[in-house]
Parts: C-alpha cells; sequence; structure tokens
C-alpha cells in the first residue's frame, strides 16, 4: 500500500492562500447520534462546467441486473432511491459542503456519489453526519448504509462494523501555526500540548510517539484548528489529507515534517454484511481500473497534495478488511 508523504509545498500553500481569500470557512457542527441531521439528496451536474466534457459521474459505471441481484442491501437502496452516506460537509477537500451548489465536494465525496449511481443508477446520496464516536452506532442502528468518512480500518473496529476496501491509505501526520518553528516531527510534542479529535487513532499514535505530550481532545476537527489558533494547543495531530485540506483553507496552518503512520481507509458498513462487502469492492476495483478513483483525487487532494497521485492500495489487504 502506498502511503501519502508528499506534503504541502510551498507553493502549493501559497496558491491555497490566494484561493482562501475567496472560499467560505469550513461550516462547525456537533453530531450525536440522538439527533443526526442529513443535507438534501446530491444530484450533480452531468457535465464539466468548465469544458462540457463528461464529468467524473458521468464516467461512472452503473451495476448490472446480476450484480445488484447478488446483495439485498444494494437492491434496498436502490428501492429507495437514496444511499444513506454517514460523513461530514465540513471536511476541505475531502467532503465539503459547497455554498454556492450546496453539493458536497471533496474525495471521498466524490466516492459516495459515484457508489450511489453504481447501486440507484443516479449520484443521489443524503449525508448524515458523523463523528468518530458515533460511526459504529450509525452503522449498528441501521441510520446509514455506508460511512465515507477516512474511517481508519483496525481490527479493534473490525468486531463492531464490517470494511470494504481500503480506497486510500494516509497516516497521522502533525499541523501548526506557521509561527511555530520548534516543532518538526513527533518526539517534538512531548511536553507539549497536542490537540485531537476524540475517537480519532490520532489519540493513540500521540501516546505511542510522544507518551510526554498533555493531549487535549475536542469533538470534530474544525474545533481542533480553532483551538490550536487560539493557542489552547501547540499543535493538531490528524489525517494528513484532512489536515492538509484545512492548510489549504487556513493560511495560519501548516503541515509539518512527514506523517509517522501509515493507516488504511475503508468504507464502514454494517457487520457481517458480506455480501454488499463483496459488492462495493467490486465497485471498488471497478472505479480503479477505470481511472476515475485516480481522477477523483486529481479533483480534490490532487489540487494541494504534491506529486502525482498515489496507487490505490490493494482490496482487502488491510487487517480487518
Amino acid at each position: 500500500m502506498t502511503l501519502l508523504t508528499s506534503m504541502l509545498s510551498p507553493s502549493a500553500r501559497r496558491g491555497s492562500a490566494r484561493r482562501v481569500r475567496t472560499a467560505v470557512g469550513a461550516v462547525l457542527v456537533l453530531v450525536a447520534v440522538a439527533a443526526c441531521t442529513s443535507e438534501p439528496a446530491q444530484q450533480a451536474p452531468s457535465e464539466d462546467a468548465s469544458s462540457g466534457a463528461p464529468s467524473l459521474l458521468d464516467l461512472a459505471p452503473v451495476a448490472t441486473a446480476e450484480e445488484l441481484g447478488s446483495s439485498s442491501t444494494a437492491q434496498a437502496i436502490k428501492r429507495r432511491g437514496e444511499l444513506l452516506v454517514g460523513g461530514e460537509v465540513n471536511m476541505p477537500l475531502l467532503s465539503q459542503r459547497n455554498p454556492t451548489t450546496g453539493q458536497t465536494e471533496g474525495f471521498d465525496a466524490a466516492l459516495s456519489k459515484m457508489l450511489a449511481k453504481y447501486i440507484i443508477g443516479e449520484p443521489n446520496t443524503k449525508i448524515i453526519k458523523s463523528t468518530p464516536e458515533t460511526r459504529e452506532a450509525l452503522l449498528q442502528i441501521n441510520t446509514v448504509d455506508v460511512v465515507i468518512r477516512i474511517y481508519s480500518i483496525t481490527p479493534a473496529r473490525a468486531e463492531k462494523v464490517s470494511f470494504a476496501g481500503p480506497y486510500l491509505t494516509s497516516g497521522q501526520a502533525i499541523a501548526t501555526l506557521k509561527s511555530e518553528t520548534n516543532i518538526t516531527e513527533p518526539e517534538d510534542l512531548n511536553g507539549k500540548t497536542v490537540l485531537a479529535v476524540n475517537g480519532a487513532t490520532s489519540v493513540a499514535a500521540i501516546r505511542e510517539y510522544a507518551p510526554e505530550a498533555e493531549i487535549k481532545t475536542f469533538d470534530t476537527a474544525p474545533e481542533c484548528i480553532q483551538a490550536l489558533e487560539d493557542g489552547t494547543g501547540d499543535a493538531y495531530v490528524h489525517d494528513l489529507t484532512l489536515l492538509a485540506g484545512f492548510a489549504f483553507l487556513n493560511e495560519k496552518i501548516q503541515v509539518v515534517g512527514e506523517p509517522f503512520t501509515s493507516e488504511p481507509y475503508g468504507i464502514g458498513l454494517r457487520h457481517g454484511d458480506q455480501e454488499f462487502k463483496q459488492f462495493i469492492n467490486t465497485w471498488l476495483q471497478k472505479i480503479e481500473d477505470a481511472g476515475l478513483w485516480e481522477q477523483a483525487w486529481q479533483q480534490s487532494l490532487g489540487t494541494v497534495v504534491a506529486g502525482d497521485p498515489p496507487a490505490p492500495p490493494a482490496i482487502g489487504s488491510a487487517a480487518g478488511s
């Protein structure tokens, strides 16, 4: 599996600083299982507005009747007419609501819409906002069909939910204010106040690599970014792809050093639904073989992460997948 070790280049950060002046900041959303909200069904336009060429969704495949027949869950989703996705609308480059179009955009959002098209024939998704603490519960009580939200596959989590994929490999990285010059690697976090999202794998990573750090957790990533800006913490540890998105929007933030873990991200499913898992893995292989995975990367994370698109990880290669 390929780790996303390419960091934001200085030129990319300068470019993002120019773009951020016209961007709308991420929306802070606090979510609990008992009070989940959703956004309207996503129905994306069929053409690339800038060129008139077929869009990513135009090129995305649709399952055959035989393929749909292999999964009762997929058949139920098709009858409903929309895919219920446990996700987010405030993660830049991954899944963020466009205030002009109302559509959710980014790498995870693109995958969600392509999966919906594969099942339904149209990219109709409804996002149920989730947090690292609520994802398992949302699947267990059938509030969502899938969770697509940089969801690390771990053996412990695989005891509660099933995972298709992995569809992306990344790792924990460090973000600081640009005024901070003394933190460049995990060991530098010792003796510092380090911010993390409650329930995320970053908490365990900090404890392993910087055991003398003081960890302060918040419910959401935007809260951690705000706390970093406010001086509540010296650094913020989270997934590289997520931090790259916030650095893209916030000229005060920088990503420092290299990712210090390697983590596979999967699509969360109801535990034990092997037919639906195989159905999604078949779809995932199709979009990878057709170059659509790479295209989704280039249109989102690839706009700020230096280098060529990484190779997608081998499906089923992660313990727990």
